[in-house]
């Protein structure tokens, strides 16, 4: 929402990976990470990447996500559910989670996910902390789907989700009450 108080958040699509009575926790997934490369990931982890991606793909086109603040230096493959290891977490039927290092090798070879956005670090919110959050309107939801997911550009993504809503973003207030 505009006037959302803190600036990491500030204009943000976030993808809820999951939500419960304990918390949430999502991915930020139209933010750039600055300060790295998918080449400059593999090396640091050792992934060999000599190998090429799909014809016409290039290693340094993969952009990485800042996913949040929290443990910014741990990576979270989104990706489409036709990639599933023993620790990916399955979303909804088209949507998965992996967080480890033999996806990253996978897209290394070309032979991970259709689709995947890799981010680092996440957003986390304690037990009932996203619900108060959505009451004092710091928050907007819509159903995520795939095309917003993966094939929008990241400079894209907030307008489109604004316009799934209807929303004329210069209508909106950052006031709030409750009837």
């Amino acid at each position: 929402m505009p006037g959302m108080a803190d600036p990491r958040f500030d204009g943000t699509v976030i993808y809820i990976c999951t939500h419960s009575e304990e918390g949430a926790m999502g991915l930020v997934i139209n933010r750039p990470c600055e300060n790295i490369n998918f080449p400059d990931l593999l090396n640091q982890l050792d992934i060999n990447h000599t190998s090429s991606l799909t014809e016409g793909t290039a290693l340094d086109n993969i952009t990485l996500h800042e996913g949040g603040p929290v443990e910014s230096g741990r990576g979270f493959i989104l990706h489409s559910a036709d990639y599933v290891q023993e620790t990916t977490l399955i979303i909804s039927e088209t949507i998965a989670l992996t967080a480890t290092i033999d996806i990253l090798t996978a897209i290394a070879a070309g032979e991970g996910p259709q689709d995947y956005l890799i981010a680092l670090g996440f957003s986390g919110w304690s037990r009932g902390q996203l619900e108060k959050e959505i009451l004092q309107n710091s928050w907007l939801s819509i159903e995520a789907d795939e095309e917003l997911v993966f094939r929008t550009d990241l400079e894209l993504k907030f307008p489109r989700a604004m316009a799934k809503l209807g929303v004329d973003l210069s209508m909106l207030s950052s006031q709030f009450g409750t009837a």
